[in-house]
């Protein structure tokens, strides 16, 4: 019997099986950032240990930094605090570290991949939930804790217990105005918030390969918000050509070498899988998670769900969004304002999702009463922005142009929703208190369909504007 991309990776990296019944894994990519590993380098100057690997462990700095005005010190003190130590920790401990003289800072999920960090076959961890995104190469990635970033630290392994597999198979055409986020925003919708717990989701069928990496990074990325630790794709040759002549990909005949095995490293064609999953991709239109979280979501053109219509156990969810959000059941969703547009994220921050953002704005302008901004998802990404004129065509449209940062997807920098804000967003999670206000609202939706809101003020159908 053939065997899955997990059961490869996660056997070629088994360092021993542990009497609990977790395996010992070896650790091949670690991303740090500047919020989750400063406790962990201290438990290491504590323990008088060093780094073990420090070649396979790359830092940058993102979830703290300003996106207008980045001069140091930074304004806010804590923020300053954390990178003086980041930058401290790096360069003890022999770090390569992305930081904003480098050129290349920016989102650690955004960076990894540009940089060819992320390659097909490895085991890669980060401090941060969305680690998932790297799936995206057919690697096996997972967010960790600042426990567990200390372990791997000090000696390059963690120990895990090995999820089922559960194949989510896409298949059709997706129509104009439909993206790969209202894909994973309508894989979320039906399997649950929850229905990932146990499970590694491998996305597959025609739907998923005919996808750009960028695109497949936005699926991967929000795995976990279906309750899936881990999302992947198996490597093609889009995965390869991404990969060729990037950083810290091998050249030459090295590299035709390393590709043969990327590929080798697909599921096999008899692989049996826990759990089998079909969507139709035709079908989908634009989507938007209204509620309190991303399993919460409607169509464009739907209305939003009645509490007693519910299936599956979801009436209390339900009933807990519309007390939050103060949204009624029934209620068109468009007919929903916003007075704030936020494009960006380590989902949505990358050239494909600002380009088709700006394609919307092009021409026309955000509805008065709006703020809108657009984050780049690194520094290399907000230079092939401004190469392609894209920051002129977002000023012209009335939208404020920033630089490289998480930004708005999370509360953690300046930039945060006030009061009752209702903000739309190409970011990853609509939790309450997410974006910075504990009374604050959060529609998640495409990039395109953030700037069609942002221009009309209120959740647009974005297929009528392009």
């Amino acid at each position: 019997m053939g065997k899955t991309l997990l059961d490869k990776v996660w056997d070629l990296h088994t360092v021993r099986e542990l009497p609990n019944g977790q395996t010992q894994l070896f650790i091949g990519l670690h991303l740090v950032h500047e919020v989750t590993s400063p406790q962990a380098f201290q438990m290491l100057r504590e323990k008088g240990l060093r780094v073990a690997y420090p070649g396979r462990t790359f830092a940058t700095v993102d979830h703290i930094v300003p996106t207008d005005q980045q001069g140091r010190p930074f304004l806010d003190g804590l923020a300053e605090e954390m990178m003086v130590a980041l930058e401290r920790n790096c360069r003890e401990f022999g770090v390569r570290f992305f930081d904003f003289a480098s050129g290349e800072q920016g989102i650690v999920h955004v960076v990894g991949p540009e940089q060819g960090l992320t390659q097909p076959g490895l085991t890669v961890a980060c401090g941060d939930s969305h680690t998932s995104t790297h799936g995206a190469f057919g690697a096996i990635a997972f967010g960790v804790g600042t426990t567990q970033i200390r372990d791997i630290l000090a000696t390059q392994t963690l120990a895990l217990a090995r999820p089922k597999v559960r194949r989510v198979r896409v298949s059709g055409n997706l129509a104009a105005g439909v993206y790969a986020k209202d894909v994973i925003l309508a894989i979320v919708r039906t399997l649950g918030v929850n229905g990932g717990i146990g499970f590694a989701y491998e996305f597959a069928g025609d739907t998923i390969e005919r996808m750009s990496m960028e695109e497949r990074l936005t699926v991967c990325n929000m795995a976990i918000e279906g309750g899936a630790r881990v999302g992947y794709i198996n490597p093609d040759r889009t995965t390869v050509e991404f990969l060729k002549g990037r950083p810290y990909v091998p050249a030459g005949k090295d590299f035709d070498r390393a590709a043969a095995w990327w590929l080798s490293m697909g599921s096999d064609p008899d692989a049996l899988f826990a759990d089998n999953v079909n969507l139709n991709a035709a079908e989908l239109e634009p989507q938007i998670a209204w509620g309190i979280n991303p399993g919460q979501t409607v169509g464009v053109t739907e209305r939003l769900p009645r509490p007693e219509d519910s299936r599956n156990g979801s009436r209390a969810g339900l009933e807990e969004a519309y007390r939050f959000t103060s949204f009624e059941p029934g209620q068109e969703v468009r007919q929903i304002p916003i007075n704030v547009a936020f494009i960006g994220s380590c989902t949505n921050g990358r050239m494909s999702d600002l380009r088709e953002a700006a394609r919307v704005a092009k021409g026309r302008r955000v509805a008065g009463g709006v703020k809108a901004i657009v984050v780049p998802g690194s520094q290399k990404v907000q230079r092939q922005a401004e190469k392609e004129g894209l920051p002129e065509v977002f000023r012209a449209a009335g939208f404020e142009w920033r630089n490289a940062g998480c930004s708005m997807c999370l509360a953690m920098n300046p930039d945060k929703l006030k009061g009752r804000e209702i903000c739309a967003s190409s970011s990853n999670r609509n939790f309450i208190g997410r974006q910075g206000s504990p009374t604050g609202r959060t529609l998640l939706m495409s990039p395109a369909m953030v700037a069609a809101a942002a221009i009309h003020g209120r959740v647009s159908d974005v297929r009528e504007m392009l």
